[in-house]
């Protein structure tokens, strides 16, 4: 099967972007794994499906797989790059677009500068919408760590941007243990779905940098769920206040929340690359 597909970023986060809204999409978990792979395939943190939707007043279905193949609610920096796509390829003449994901409706427009701004919807807290086990909502958890040269007890904000976070303040992010607690933390028991780990340096209540261990994938250059749940929780937490710029490996975000009963809006670039096809068997 011949594939034909375009590749993306979004400061760094990077993608390769399928339109199946004329051919149902078939690829299979060894299929996605197999492209992923940045020697013998193309290479991406994930793969985006541009489908048809059968919700009203919604113009997209957007479907998102990670290296392992495995589908998952929610992308930011993907959902930019879905913006741009469509409208390079001339599927939608909007400049706002509704685009239905497994989490949910989101909102997507550009502005005059170029930069795209998704409404990514209010955070979610409840743990067992997150999810993740807890009998009760905190705005920290403690998190018992059993690793063979790190024994303690870690206190972390848990959130879901549509996808559950777990994002821990520390003092240096160049220092944070990110190859070690990122797949422990990934996989850990409390979390049924496993769990995206953010590590954020507070530089200024307005400005902080970040580093993503993502589920299914390990360390991104970016991650823009990411973003938006360590800004939110460092709003929620008294530590940062609004509008918060997020420094991650590939470039920067700018992420706003007003506070409970508003949406998260994010704002940033999104990059076409080039356009190829692949065989695949």
């Amino acid at each position: 099967m011949r594939v034909h597909f375009t590749k993306m970023h979004g400061i760094g986060n990077d993608f390769i972007v399928l339109d199946h809204t004329k051919s149902p999409f078939q690829l299979s978990k060894e299929a996605i794994q197999s492209l992923s792979h940045r020697q013998l395939g193309i290479g991406f943190d994930q793969l985006l499906v541009v489908e048809n939707t059968a919700l009203e007043d919604v113009d997209f279905k957007y479907r998102i797989f990670n290296q392992d193949g495995g589908e998952v609610e929610q992308c930011g920096n993907g959902a930019r790059c879905f913006y741009r796509f469509v409208k390079d390829k001339h599927l939608t003449d909007k400049l706002s677009i509704r685009v239905e994901t497994k989490s949910g409706v989101i909102e997507l427009t550009e502005d005059s500068e170029h930069m795209i701004e998704v409404n990514m919807g209010e955070p979610i807290f409840n743990p067992k919408l997150i999810p993740f086990l807890s009998d009760t909502e905190k705005n920290e958890y403690p998190i018992s760590i059993d690793l063979p040269h790190q024994k303690e007890t870690i206190s972390m904000a848990i959130l879901s941007m549509g996808n559950p976070h777990a994002v821990i303040t520390v003092k240096d992010t160049h220092q944070a243990p990110i190859e070690t607690l990122g797949p422990y933390l990934e996989s850990h028991n409390l979390f049924p779905k496993r769990v995206n780990v953010g590590f954020m340096e507070i530089v200024t209540p307005h400005h902080i940098r970040l580093r993503v261990f993502e589920r299914g994938v390990g360390e991104t250059l970016a991650c823009g769920t990411g973003a938006c749940a360590a800004a939110v929780s460092g709003i929620k937490r008294h530590l940062l206040s609004s509008p918060v710029k997020v420094d991650m490996q590939g470039g920067s975000l700018s992420i706003d929340w007003k506070g409970s009963g508003h949406p998260v809006m994010m704002k940033g670039p999104a990059v076409t690359l080039y356009e190829g096809e692949i065989e695949i068997a």
